[in-house]
């Protein structure tokens, strides 16, 4: 099964790729996180019928270095949002554990600890999670990448 969940990521990941080359090279332009989202939700809604098993989080900055975080369900019905959206098994704990700790206008240090304790305590309580996460935090000048490792059992 999970050799099954790899190999769909990856589809859909390749074919992603593929619309967002043709849409730069046609478009002559990089594509916004807005746009992303609405590439996706028509990908993902495509396939309604025989669904890619993803929840995609589409996260970036805008034209004007504004966050945009959005995700979709796997039929491609986009949540847009200005705090925070969750996706995965351990949803309902990442709510709770988001809704109790996130504050606006936070520091990217800030962030990086909140986005940390929230994974790894919602981890904690759902048996089908764990074994860590990656944390991107997205600047206007850089992105940086920290993992997080989690129980392992």
């Amino acid at each position: 099964k999970q050799w099954y969940q790899r190999r769909v990521a990856i589809t859909a990941g390749n074919e992603l790729k593929f619309h967002t080359n043709l849409y730069s090279l046609s478009e002559d332009r990089e594509l916004s996180p807005k746009t992303f989202l609405s590439m996706v939700s028509n990908f993902l809604y495509q396939r309604r019928f025989g669904p890619y098993f993803i929840e995609p989080v589409i996260a970036g900055l805008d034209e004007k270095n504004e966050p945009f975080i959005a995700s979709t369900d796997l039929i491609g019905c986009p949540m847009v949002t200005n705090d925070f959206v969750v996706a995965g098994t351990c949803l309902e704990q990442l709510y709770g554990m988001c809704e109790t700790l996130y504050k606006p206008e936070m520091e990217p240090d800030q962030l990086f600890e909140t986005i940390s304790q929230c994974l790894l305590n919602a981890q904690d309580r759902d048996a089908y999670s764990g074994w860590g996460g990656v944390v991107y935090i997205i600047e206007a000048n850089k992105i940086t990448k920290r993992e997080l490792k989690a129980r392992m059992d």
